[in-house]
C-alpha cells in the first residue's frame, strides 16, 4: 500500500490510497479522498476483504496512517503482519511504486479534475482496465485478472 498526492483544479489537495496484490499485480484499490487517516485506510481494507480474504501481510512505508495505533491494532486483530520498509527506501516497496507511476501517468497527469467524484470514477475505470488488460512480464505476459483465473484453475 502507498499514497499518491495531487490537487483538483481549485488547488484542493487530494490523496489516493493504492493497494496492490504483489502476487497477481492486481490493483485492489485506488481510493481517492481529501484525507486518508488510519480509519479510512482500514475502511478500504475492510471493503476489499468483503470480496477476498484478509491478506497475510502488508508492506507499507512509515507514514503516520500506517504507524497509527488504530491501524496496527486492526492488523493484529486480523492476523496481518505489517512489513515496514526502511525510511527513505521506497524501492523496498517497488511493485506499488511502479503502480503509482503508472497510475499518475494514466490518470492524475492525464486529466484536470474539478471534483473528488471525477477522480474516483476515472480511478475505478482505470483500475478495471489495468486489471483486465495490462500485461505483466512477471506474469508471463498475462493481465492480472487473467493470471488470477489461471491460479484458481490450477488449484482445482
Amino acid at each position: 500500500m502507498d499514497f499518491v498526492s495531487d490537487a483538483l483544479v481549485n488547488k484542493r489537495k487530494i490523496r489516493v490510497l493504492t493497494i496492490l496484490d504483489d502476487c497477481s499485480r492486481e490493483v485492489l484499490a485506488a481510493h481517492a479522498d481529501f484525507s486518508l487517516p488510519a480509519q479510512k485506510v482500514i475502511d478500504v481494507l475492510e471493503l476489499i476483504a468483503l470480496a477476498r480474504r484478509y491478506p497475510e501481510q502488508i508492506r507499507v512505508d512509515n507514514g503516520p496512517e500506517f504507524l497509527a495505533d488504530k491501524f496496527r491494532q486492526w492488523c493484529e486483530d486480523k492476523g496481518i503482519a505489517i512489513h515496514y520498509i526502511q525510511p527513505g527506501k521506497p524501492m523496498q516497496n517497488g511493485y506499488v511504486e511502479r503502480l503509482n507511476r503508472t497510475y499518475r501517468e494514466d490518470v492524475l497527469d492525464a486529466y484536470l479534475f474539478d471534483s473528488l467524484e471525477q477522480v474516483r470514477i476515472l480511478s475505478d475505470e482505470w483500475m478495471e482496465d489495468y486489471n483486465r488488460f495490462h500485461p505483466h512480464q512477471a506474469l508471463a505476459g498475462l493481465a492480472p485478472a487473467t493470471f488470477v483465473k489461471k491460479l484458481e484453475m490450477d488449484k482445482v
